[in-house]
């Protein structure tokens, strides 16, 4: 599902990432975890087309991301609040993102109707603009609407940062929902190594734009990236 090869990137000639090779096949469900500034969002924006690489290239489903739109049909993504569109409410947004999917409002209505546990009667029927919802109420919308229009492969930045405990509990639920469904590629960051432990079967450990750890979970291997960080 994704495949990188070479990929390299470096602001100010400073390096910030430095992957030689990394395939992710279709169906895991992978936890990327580091240190802030480690290059978790420099990976997810070159993997997104956000940005350009200074070496390699980044492919999904085997389409080279940059100068190619397949891709985009199949994979979706919340990486931070400039997803959203903010003088929408939550409904435009969905029934935004929907129709890019092909999607009328009455599917729309369904898939959304399977995460009011997530919202929580904090976002959905408030008549307010996406912008005058807090931090966290605006993390909701950007993650419910990723996965709006059935997509194979979902990335989520930092997903619980600016959750109350409860909503963190309510999103670990919900991706591992997820990965029940083995069509669906999950690539999901925190710097919290519980979080990643919790939501992911394979666990890579960035550290300084380079792969230190990638392995699949066990107790072993959490151990040593418990370890790694504590010295880090």
């Amino acid at each position: 599902m994704i495949q990188i090869q070479n990929l390299s990137k470096s602001y100010n000639g400073i390096q910030v990432l430095n992957i030689p090779e990394l395939r992710i096949q279709k169906g895991e469900s992978v936890g990327l975890v580091g240190n802030n500034g480690a290059g978790k969002t420099t990976l997810f924006s070159l993997i997104l087309d956000l940005i350009q690489p200074d070496s390699g290239n980044v492919a999904l489903g085997g389409i080279l991301v940059h100068g190619h739109d397949e891709w985009k049909k199949f994979t979706a993504a919340f990486v931070d609040e400039s997803f959203l569109i903010g003088y929408l409410s939550p409904e435009e947004y969905f029934y935004f993102l929907g129709e890019l999917r092909g999607m009328n409002k009455v599917d729309v209505d369904a898939v959304v109707a399977e995460y009011k546990e997530f919202f929580n009667d904090e976002v959905l029927n408030r008549k307010v603009y996406i912008r005058d919802l807090s931090k966290g109420n605006q993390k909701k919308v950007g993650i419910v609407g990723a996965l709006i229009g059935n997509p194979e492969l979902i990335i989520l930045d930092e997903p619980f940062a600016n959750l109350d405990p409860s909503t963190q509990f309510r999103l670990k639920n919900l991706i591992n929902n997820l990965k029940e469904k083995k069509e669906i590629t999950l690539l999901i960051s925190s710097h919290d190594l519980s979080h990643t432990v919790e939501t992911a079967d394979r666990i890579i450990a960035l550290n300084k734009g380079i792969i230190v750890k990638d392995s699949i979970k066990t107790q072993e291997t959490l151990a040593e990236l418990n370890s790694f960080f504590a010295v880090e």
